[in-house]
């Protein structure tokens, strides 16, 4: 196996030096295999779909299913081609607007969570430290949760490709300790965590309505958010044309202790659909996001 993931890294490596079209062009055949051959999670996909936007044909439910494979392997071109990409590149094909918010909130002493999702080109996201102007490493700490994959050789692969623009990998085991650390020491910093999907078993949840479900979502962003009496930002990501993608970077809120508890995660939830809802094959619809029904408490 480990020889196996060998090959598949010098393979990503030299892909990663060819240009974007060349890219683009074994994405197209890509899509085709995982769509119409492998038929990958189709089952899955089709049901999400339907359940979450029962108001839609089946023809408009069958654009935005052709949609998402086309940027799914889109997603993974783009990814690999993180190994080599220059950081003007990155720049033009990521940008953020709003990002003066960031600094506005380090400048008034504030730690930041930043709750983003499975939407758009996310492992481009990690690259927000090229746009701000509070300097990666000497003045604050740009970091994301991750869960860490079982084949170590992948795993550095996939670190590499995400810290390469300065940001700091936390395991989601150990996040809430380093932001600890962070805070003791004195630095700024923005912690970026994914939260739209299935929540790990044992993990603290709140049931609210979501694409059509009721939907348990993960708690654990907004517990370290109050704890830690952070400010709370939303990325919300959009594909302006193939390859090119904005982040939005809007307040929830300046302090996530003076919130009513529940308020931070309803309202991730609120402005991810509106993302989902404004371009939906940009969502990660492969993930079994409602396995197990959830019923709304009568509370």
């Amino acid at each position: 196996m480990t020889a196996g993931f060998r090959l598949l890294e010098w393979t990503m490596r030299g892909a990663a030096r060819l240009p974007m079209g060349v890219l683009y062009a074994f994405s197209d055949i890509g899509y085709l295999l995982l769509r119409y051959v492998v038929r990958y999670r189709l089952r899955t996909v089709r049901a999400n779909l339907a359940a979450s936007f029962p108001d839609k044909s089946r023809s408009e439910l069958r654009r935005i299913e052709r949609g998402f494979y086309r940027h799914f392997a889109d997603n993974a071109v783009e990814s690999v081609k993180m190994l080599h990409i220059s950081a003007d590149e990155m720049r033009r094909r990521m940008r953020f607007e709003n990002v003066e918010l960031i600094d506005r909130l380090f400048g008034e002493g504030r730690d930041i969570v930043a709750y983003f999702s499975h939407c758009g080109n996310w492992e481009w996201a990690t690259s927000v430290a090229l746009n701000t102007r509070t300097r990666s490493g000497s003045e604050a700490d740009y970091g994301f949760v991750y869960r860490p994959l079982k084949e170590k050789l992948f795993d550095a692969m996939m670190l590499e490709i995400r810290t390469r623009f300065g940001a700091s990998a936390y395991p989601k085991a150990t996040v809430f300790r380093e932001l600890i650390r962070l805070r003791r020491s004195g630095k700024r910093f923005i912690t970026g965590f994914m939260s739209d999907q299935k929540p790990s078993h044992g993990d603290p949840t709140q049931v609210l309505m979501f694409l059509n479900h009721p939907t348990a979502m993960i708690t654990g962003t907004e517990t370290v958010a109050r704890k830690l009496d952070t400010a709370v930002i939303y990325w919300d990501m959009r594909r302006e044309r193939r390859g090119y993608y904005v982040i939005d970077c809007k307040l929830v809120a300046p302090s996530a202790a003076a919130e009513k508890q529940g308020r931070v995660t309803a309202e991730y939830a609120r402005l991810l659909q509106q993302t989902i809802e404004r371009q939906p094959s940009m969502w990660l619809w492969t993930h079994k996001r409602w396995k197990n029904p959830v019923n709304m408490s009568t509370d």
